[in-house]
């Protein structure tokens, strides 16, 4: 029998504009079109940035509610994950669209080095991030950009400050982060096995790493994540067409691993959430 895989699709993202491509969803409107396309394609998990009115990152609760009403309404059971992060910004603006009590948040428990500075996320702000999850109780998604990332994670955990049963999403190819080594996610997997039981992961490749990372995921037994926000290229000379081609690229790779895409009943009973009514 088939393995069911979680297929999430990163859709918009903080950094890729439309000069990047086209196809890049800006508007809220037209990620409620994307997010249906990608749903539609086999995708049960949304990961969620907005943007302003000129495209820069923003954490506008009105922009997110927009969205997830949207979903809501076109893609029945699809789980939403909002992001707390890609930018720099105070705990009250990261924290201000929790409110709407999204079923997920993707959250990074430390700050790393990028090109152009720091994706800065010092202790007081993870702390605060952490305890309004908890309170709230919303799933975390940690996202593992180095190693000392996972061991912050069971430190947080140990300090009840994060749940039990995190999901894990470890990103690779991004440029003073994690290299797109296969041995470097073999051990990161191993950690999390050893160190989390009952956790749930998936892992990502930034740009042309995208493919190579979910054959690695796939065969290593996790989930898999695609979309615009990680890889704006279908190949090397042509942009992608739209997140739901990109979805598709990424479940007929399932294929090749004897997975199929998971449904919305196996997503949310592996994730450890409530079943869609």
């Amino acid at each position: 029998m088939s393995r069911p895989v979680v297929v999430c699709c990163a859709i918009t993202g903080s950094r890729p504009r439309k000069a990047d491509n086209p196809a890049v969803p800006v508007a809220p409107a037209e990620q409620v079109e994307s997010a249906q396309d990608a749903f539609e394609s086999g995708a049960t998990l949304l990961h969620l940035h907005v943007r302003d009115d000129d495209e820069n990152p923003s954490f506008d609760p009105d922009r997110f509610a927009f969205v997830m009403d949207g979903v809501a309404r076109y893609c029945p059971g699809m789980v939403v994950e909002l992001s707390t992060g890609g930018v720099d910004g105070a705990p009250s603006q990261r924290l201000a669209m929790l409110p709407l009590r999204p079923e997920m948040v993707a959250l990074a428990p430390g700050s790393f080095n990028m090109p152009g500075g720091v994706y800065l996320n010092p202790p007081a702000v993870v702390h605060e991030l952490g305890q309004a999850v908890v309170r709230l109780g919303i799933k975390p998604t940690l996202e593992l950009f180095d190693l000392s990332m996972l061991y912050a994670t069971a430190a947080l955990i140990g300090q009840g400050l994060l749940p039990e049963r995190p999901h894990f999403h470890i990103v690779l190819g991004g440029q003073a982060a994690l290299p797109a080594r296969r041995q470097v996610l073999d051990f990161m997997v191993a950690e999390i096995r050893d160190l989390f039981p009952d956790a749930s992961w998936m892992a990502s490749g930034l740009g042309s790493h995208q493919d190579l990372v979910m054959d690695w995921a796939l065969s290593l037994g996790g989930h898999i994540r695609t979309g615009l926000e990680d890889n704006v290229r279908l190949t090397r000379h042509a942009l992608a067409e739209s997140n739901g081609q990109l979805v598709r690229r990424a479940v007929a790779r399932c294929t090749d691993y004897g997975c199929r895409p998971a449904s919305v009943a196996e997503t949310r009973r592996m994730l450890g959430l409530p079943e869609y009514a």
